[in-house]
């Protein structure tokens, strides 16, 4: 089964939250999706944790080794459509690209961010619980 996944559910395994064993389990028999965006997501979500002086250097080189090791499916995103979904949605653009490739590939999603879990469930697009 093809998972489309969040960069806020990956960056809690990859920072190690308490979310990390369900999420881990959620995924095991799945195909995880992902927008194409993700890589500069993290990227982005390690060094604001950098920044908040949360993690330290070594702590955000060890997570994107991490990172890196994730069997994960990038999928172009349809910008076009998903400037519509964000519109339609209210959401942020890379928040509407996530939910775009669910909608696109009919694939239910995983996130721990409520306002894309609420606007997926408004698209009609199934959620993975953790």
């Amino acid at each position: 089964m093809q998972i489309v996944i969040d960069p806020s559910a990956i960056l809690a395994v990859l920072l190690q939250e308490p979310e990390r064993d369900a999420l881990v389990a959620a995924t095991a028999s799945g195909v995880l999706i992902a927008s194409a965006s993700t890589p500069w997501e993290i990227g982005n979500g390690l060094v604001a944790g950098l920044r908040r002086r949360r993690l330290r250097a070594e702590d955000v080189a060890a997570a994107w080794a991490s990172f890196e090791q994730i069997p994960l499916r990038l999928v172009e995103v349809d910008v076009a459509r998903a400037l519509r979904v964000a519109a339609d949605f209210d959401l942020y653009a890379y928040d509407a690209y996530v939910l775009q490739v669910a909608l696109s590939r009919a694939a239910p999603l995983l996130t721990l961010d409520q306002v894309l879990a609420r606007a997926a469930q408004r698209a009609g697009v199934a959620l993975l619980e953790v």
